[in-house]
């Protein structure tokens, strides 16, 4: 099982985004304590786009900052790349990574609980965040993409609580083997089968799953890797 780990967390405003200065808040900063967690995110958090962003199944994002090594050594010095918040992350911890954290994990913040619901599909905003073109891209295949959660309690943390996994679901589901089926193993149609069953998984995910096996093709990426459709 995993050790309980202390978070960074983080909010962002909205602020314009890359050059057609897109409202996101993707920019995450410290935010100060306590902090309130609802059904649909943290207080004080924003999301220009919330179509695709926010919402009751990605009310909360958790990035690994253990990642930021592999990403300095691919980039070189960056300077979203010395703190916590490059990824557009509420929660910043390291100790816990898409290898050890499995899809349906409940996790308790405080007072809060909260699940994990699906990995995250990265968007062009992360190319505008670092002003390169291949961030997104490098992001999902790597596999260091993050992970979203639904919050089925809402409540309050502060400074001394830590991120405690209280039950584990699925212990044959990773998230590491979900986005390898995604994006790499993109035609092992059985396992595909497999994960568009599993209740604990994101509504989205799972129909994206079925419609692989029905129409025996991927969706295109291009849109919202790019920005282009």
């Amino acid at each position: 099982m995993l050790a309980p780990v202390t978070p960074a967390v983080l909010c962002g405003r909205l602020m314009p985004l890359g050059p057609k200065h897109v409202p996101s808040g993707i920019a995450k900063m410290r935010a100060p304590a306590p902090w309130r967690i609802t059904h649909t995110g943290l207080a004080g958090d924003a999301q220009g786009d919330t179509k695709n962003h926010g919402g009751l199944e990605k009310a909360v994002h958790q990035y690994p900052f253990d990642h930021y090594a592999e990403w300095q050594r691919e980039f070189g010095e960056h300077p979203l790349l010395g703190e916590p918040g490059a990824f557009g992350e509420n929660l910043s911890t390291t100790g816990w990574t898409e290898e050890t954290v499995h899809i349906g994990d409940v996790v308790r913040f405080g007072s809060a609980v909260m699940q994990i619901s699906q990995g995250r599909q990265p968007c062009w905003k992360l190319n505008a965040r670092f002003e390169r073109q291949d961030v997104a891209f490098r992001t999902q295949m790597s596999g260091r993409t993050g992970w979203y959660y639904r919050v089925l309690e809402e409540g309050t943390a502060d400074p001394s609580d830590r991120l405690e996994l209280v039950q584990r679901l699925r212990p044959g589901w990773p998230l590491a083997r979900l986005i390898a089926l995604l994006y790499r193993d993109k035609e092992r149609y059985d396992e595909l089968a497999e994960m568009a069953a599993i209740p604990e998984l994101a509504e989205g995910w799972r129909k994206l799953a079925a419609r692989r096996i029905e129409t025996r093709t991927t969706e295109s990426w291009t849109a919202r890797l790019t920005g282009q459709n």
